[in-house]
């Protein structure tokens, strides 16, 4: 059983800090997702934290049989595109009111959490050049290490489209980069 399963079955059992380990591995990289979605940082902590209580207190729709971090990505999506929904019907979503230098400062702060090594924070720059779509696919498959079948259920895609804008994407970054080495991708 993999570690993120054994920590949820240790909560499950009683061991509240178990599920705190969890919500500490994931907490960084679920807001930085989410705020691909939301473009408003306060929102997407908030989204983030949704994402955890949902997971506490909706303990029986977590099925085994699946990874817990594609799971948390799923509810994460969820709540972004709630999010959105209704404040597309409230008629208030404008990009340039989600963004101002301290929610600029605090995404930057979580980007060296989550990018803590030079390769990785080169590949993230030059990810963020891509589509926001082949970004968050790119962003899933090499930073998050999730497999193409993850991916394809997180964002609700054919395993094929992933694997096509896997592939281009990649062709993008090399031509971004300059690099014709395979670029940690």
């Amino acid at each position: 059983m993999e570690e993120d399963k054994r920590l949820y079955m240790e909560f499950l059992n009683g061991n509240q800090a178990s599920f705190e380990t969890i919500v500490d591995k994931y907490i960084h990289r679920i807001i930085y997702f989410i705020f691909g979605f939301v473009k408003k940082f306060d929102v997407a902590e908030d989204l983030a934290q949704d994402v955890f209580v949902y997971l506490l207190v909706n303990k029986e729709n977590y099925n085994f049989d699946y990874n817990l971090k594609t799971y948390l990505y799923m509810i994460a999506k969820c709540r972004a595109f709630n999010y959105l929904n209704k404040m597309k019907k409230l008629n208030e979503l404008s990009f340039e009111d989600y963004q101002n230098s301290e929610e600029i400062e605090e995404i930057e702060e979580i980007e060296e959490k989550i990018f803590d090594n030079i390769r990785d924070k080169n590949l993230h720059e030059a990810i963020i050049k891509l589509k926001p779509k082949q970004a968050r696919i790119l962003y899933l498959a090499k930073i998050e290490e999730l497999k193409i079948k993850e991916i394809a259920e997180i964002l609700n895609l054919s395993e094929n489209d992933v694997k096509i804008s896997i592939h281009r994407g990649i062709r993008k970054l090399k031509k971004i980069i300059g690099e014709e080495d395979d670029l940690y991708v």
